[in-house]
Order: structure tokens, then sequence, then C-alpha cells
């Protein structure tokens, strides 16, 4: 027999660590045959032990390659010129792709065949191969990070009393039957490298910014974060009805915590753009990246139609009962504005989905329908009482180690001299406490 090697043989005198990488690149590839025992050249050396060459790679196969790849190996020993050489045929695997455990599921751990050699495998390469053995779910597919914490989620999941441990990991798709992480996994990890990024403009238009945040890590921490950033700028109007004193928030709070969970839930993380959160002085809007799905068309959506894009993180999030079922979130935020002369509005393109949610206290402008004073100095020209102004202080110090002047005034839209004021007080009150003098004064919550 006549031994070269070719893009399908690869020729190994004795065994080595390099061959690890070569079983990867078969396995990831058309598969191939390794023989030992033969030298570069095609000349036949032969090995002393065949059976012992062979339970040698097999254990290394077994603790260097992830996934699985055992099953696809099968071990032959022939004679050669009077010699015996150990043949190892390597079928293409169906877990591609294939990678050295310490490496990870990165280019220098996934290995391809290429001619005669065996090179890394590029990212786009990887990621085909995940999605040819995978399926073209995102959510199903392997993640390319292996190195995953999942703190914020635990913490969710302890808050409200439920198990979350390997066992919880695998029914809810965390991981697969091979324990390696999913990209649902991925999502809810502290590495997710998916973020939201919220806006907030003085007016209408973009003309002007007033303040500008990415949140980051596990998509249930981004929830929380983003609730209590847009929270915070919700602000309370009271107006008076004879003597009744109506509260009335800008946007339902129930309309504001349907269209984020319908911005995580929904939105198609094959795309590696931000979800997109602008809020306006007469609307917010949320942009989550993905159309509607096949199929289904606006209409559909209005009448409680819905076929989920991410049905393991769905399910996620109704263990977690922060979603109820599948399509009740746009009726939920209709139904918030009921009896309101302002409607939400839904928009949709091939690539995007947008929720409208108008400022039901828009009306109330400057001089018209004054706020009911909660003290007697309190007649203010946004409609926010002075002692509801001051906890939103004392919250955004919380929130943000410290608070400034112009923090305050970007914040309510008030003069430097009244923000003066209202640290002034909190701080006469001992609820805040000034650090620094002129340009570089802060002031932090009193511990």
């Amino acid at each position: 027999m006549l031994f070269r090697e070719s893009e399908t043989i690869e020729l190994k005198e004795v065994v080595v660590d390099e061959i690890i990488k070569e079983i990867i690149a078969f396995a990831n590839c058309e598969g191939g045959k390794l023989y030992i025992g033969v030298q570069d050249d095609g000349t036949v050396v032969g090995v002393a032990d065949p059976d012992g060459v062979s339970l040698q790679i097999s254990n290394m196969v077994r603790d260097a390659i992830k996934p699985d790849v055992t099953m696809f190996l099968h071990y032959k020993t022939i004679e050669e010129d009077g010699k015996e050489i150990v043949a190892v045929d390597i079928q293409r695997g169906t877990d591609r792709p294939y990678y050295l455990a310490k490496k990870g599921m990165r280019p220098e751990g996934v290995y391809v065949r290429q001619g005669y050699s065996s090179v890394p495998a590029t990212d786009t390469a990887i990621c085909r191969m995940i999605k040819e053995t995978d399926g073209d779910r995102f959510e199903a597919m392997r993640s390319l990070n292996q190195e995953l914490t999942f703190e914020t989620t635990k913490k969710e999941f302890e808050f409200r009393n439920i198990e979350f441990g390997p066992q919880q990991m695998r029914t809810l798709k965390f991981v697969d039957q091979d324990n390696l992480y999913s990209n649902l996994g991925l999502l809810l990890s502290d590495q997710c490298v998916h973020t939201i990024k919220i806006a907030v403009f003085q007016g209408k238009d973009q003309t002007v910014f007033k303040d500008r945040r990415e949140f980051t890590g596990s998509l249930l921490q981004q929830m929380n974060e983003a609730y209590d950033f847009i929270d915070f700028r919700n602000q309370t109007r009271a107006t008076i009805k004879k003597l009744l004193r109506i509260d009335v928030r800008d946007y339902p709070e129930i309309a504001v915590r349907e269209a984020l969970l319908n911005l995580l839930v929904h939105r198609d993380y094959s795309f590696s753009a931000s979800a997109l959160i602008s809020i306006y002085a007469d609307r917010i809007e949320f942009v989550s990246i993905g159309g509607l799905m096949p199929g289904i068309d606006l209409e559909d959506i209005m009448v409680g139609i819905s076929v989920c894009r991410n049905q393991d993180l769905a399910n996620v999030f109704y263990r977690l009962h922060l979603i109820e079922a599948y399509g009740t979130g746009v009726g939920k935020i209709m139904k918030a504005y009921e009896g309101m002369e302002e409607k939400p509005v839904i928009e949709t393109t091939k690539n995007a989905f947008k929720i409208i949610l108008p400022n039901i206290n828009v009306k109330y402008e400057k001089g018209s329908n004054p706020a009911l004073p909660s003290e007697p100095s309190a007649n203010i020209s946004d409609g926010v009482p002075t002692s509801a102004r001051e906890e939103k202080v004392l919250e955004y110090a919380r929130i943000h180690g410290a608070v400034t002047r112009s923090d305050i005034v970007g914040l309510f839209g008030v003069s430097s001299s009244t923000a003066a004021r209202i640290l002034k007080k909190l701080v006469k009150s001992n609820l805040l406490k000034q650090n620094g003098k002129a340009r570089n004064t802060s002031y932090t919550i009193v511990k």
C-alpha cells in the first residue's frame, strides 16, 4: 500500500499531541484517516504495541476534545511490509464544531482541514458549523463563549423563590446534552454581549440630548436597570378635581413594563445591534431588532396572535412570572391607555418592531392645570410637587452614587438657582452631604 498525505490522510510516525488537532479537523470537515507508524514521506516504520497506541489515542481524544467525538472514531491494526501500524478512521461528526477543551470554541481551539494541513477555523466557519448542526434558531445554538457565569440570574431566581441549579439549567435549555452552554445561556449570563441603549431628549425630537445610558450584563439585569432608569423619569403630575387630588404618571407602569418585556423577549438576537429606547417630552419609543415572524402581520398582533421568536427565553420569563402567556402584552398596553385621548402606536418594518407610548400628561404644559402643592411654596411649573421632586433627587443619588446641580437641571428642566435651592434643603435636612466646591461640587446620600 502506498502512503501519501492528502486532504483526507495524515501520516504520523509516533503518537504526539498534534494528533488531537488532526482528529478535530477531520471531524469538523469531511472525515479522514490517520496512520500511526508511517513517516511523512510514506516510509512504514511500524509501532511496537498497536493496542497500546489505540488506547493512548482514545484516552487523549476523550480528555481533550469537546463535544464527545469518540463514537466517530474507529481503530484498526493493519500489517504493511511485515510491520504493524494503527489506522484511525475519523468520520465527520454530527455535533460540529469540535474543539480543544482547554481552548474553547474559539479559532485557536477549532481546527479544519485545509489542503494537507489542519489550521484554525475562522469565526465565520465556526458560526456556519453551529448553524448547520444546531439549526437556525439562535437561542438553541451553542454559545461561542463557554466560560459563562450566572450571578444575576441566580439572584433573580432566588428573589422569586425558584430553584436554579444544574438540573434547572438543563431543563430550561441553558445547556445541551453535552453540558455545553446554548445561546440562551449566553443571553442570561453575566457575559451577555447584547445591550439596551436608552437616550433621553430635551424636546420632541433628537436635537438636544439630556442623558444616555447603555445597559449590559444578563438580560435580567438589563431589564431591571432599564426599567428603573425609565421609572425614575416617569414623573407623577397631580391635578385637582373639586376636592379630589388625582395623581397621574406620564406613562402607565404596566405599559412600560410590557413594552420593555416585549423588547427583550421578541428581539432577534442574531443581530448584534443594540435594542433602543428613546424618551422624548411627549413619548417613549421602544425599538426591538427583528420584525414580525413570517406569516404574522400587525393585525394578528393586535388581536392577540403571537408567534414567539425566542421560545426558550420566553419560557424562562414565564417561569419567573414576568410574562403570563404569549400574545397578551400588546393587549395589556392598549388597556392601560383605555379612556385616554392618545393611544399607543405600533410600527413594523422588515427588521424592526417599534412601540410608541404617548405621554399622558403632555397636555399639562407650563401655566396650565397646575398641580396640587404638597407644601405652601410648591406651585411648580412642570406639575411635580416639591416633595416628589426631592424624592426623585434622592433616588437619582442612590442609583448613580451622587447628584449634581446640573443633573437636577437636566432632570426637571428647572433653573440652576431652583436646583441649588432643592439641594440646599436636602443638605439642611441631613439627607444629602455636600462634597467638593464650585464646579466640582456633588452631593451624596448621608449614610
